[in-house]
């Protein structure tokens, strides 16, 4: 589904809170009862709430991501936004490394209009959207194709990346924790990231506000080992002080 406004400020609240009773969102949103359950239904039918009797509470499973076609619609407009904020500090002429997310792909279609790139990625989504850039050479890693997003993984992954020195890594996440672990849910994938991260003179980090204290099982780095995070609204408590003692320069997309 494709939340409508109520809907996705709705799903905010939840998340933000972690539970909410149905009485709570109704005099929240000035809405009825009845309203509420219908939204919270169609919510909750497309895996982005849980509901339990009275009430609804944000999935938080630590060992499974939401689905792919979901998170394309999920805070869709903020990723537009950092997407455009990460597309206009990437310098023409440069080497790029992107990686797995729909937040990615959304900068590789906000780069079309660059010229002079040279990208190397594991993603298949980005490499169609790229190759409609005559000025951008796209090199495609090869492994295994994930079926659910186009990701690609594994070993052979691993070495073709290991190959490269690039000037810039674009890079997604799924969480990041409040110990100042960035955090994702596939062993293999992190796998590839952490290659990406090695291989990679600066590293920028395109996160929107929902993977703020969002849990994930495997960890993928720590906050040390980013340069630049790219973001729609100021980070919440404690990310803003360990921002500031990893020394990132955190750039907020503006509206």
């Amino acid at each position: 589904m494709t939340p409508n406004l109520r809907q996705a400020q709705l799903l905010e609240e939840v998340r933000q809170r972690g539970f909410a009773s149905v009485d709570t969102l109704a005099r929240h949103f000035g809405v009825t009862l009845q309203t509420v359950r219908r939204d919270l239904a169609l919510l909750a039918e497309a895996g982005l709430l849980v509901r339990f009797h009275g009430g609804v509470r944000a999935p938080a499973s630590t060992i499974e991501n939401i689905a792919y076609r979901q998170r394309q619609q999920l805070n869709a407009p903020a990723k537009q936004r950092i997407a455009r904020a990460v597309a206009r500090a990437v310098p023409e002429n440069c080497s790029l490394i992107i990686n797995i997310g729909t937040t990615t792909e959304a900068i590789a279609r906000e780069l079309l209009h660059h010229k002079g790139l040279r990208v190397i990625t594991n993603n298949l989504n980005v490499a169609a959207i790229l190759s409609d850039n005559a000025d951008c050479e796209v090199l495609v890693a090869g492994g295994q194709v994930r079926s659910r997003d186009r990701g690609i993984v594994g070993e052979a992954t691993v070495d073709f990346i290991d190959q490269f020195k690039v000037d810039i890594a674009l890079i997604g996440i799924s969480g990041i924790e409040a110990d100042g672990t960035l955090r994702d849910f596939d062993y293999r994938e992190v796998k590839v990231a952490r290659t990406i991260i090695a291989r990679s003179r600066e590293v920028w980090l395109a996160a929107d506000h929902s993977k703020f204290n969002r849990p994930a099982i495997v960890e993928l780095a720590r906050l040390g080992q980013i340069d630049r995070l790219f973001t729609d609204a100021a980070p919440p408590a404690p990310f803003p002080d360990l921002l500031a003692e990893a020394g990132i320069d955190c750039v907020i997309a503006p509206d």
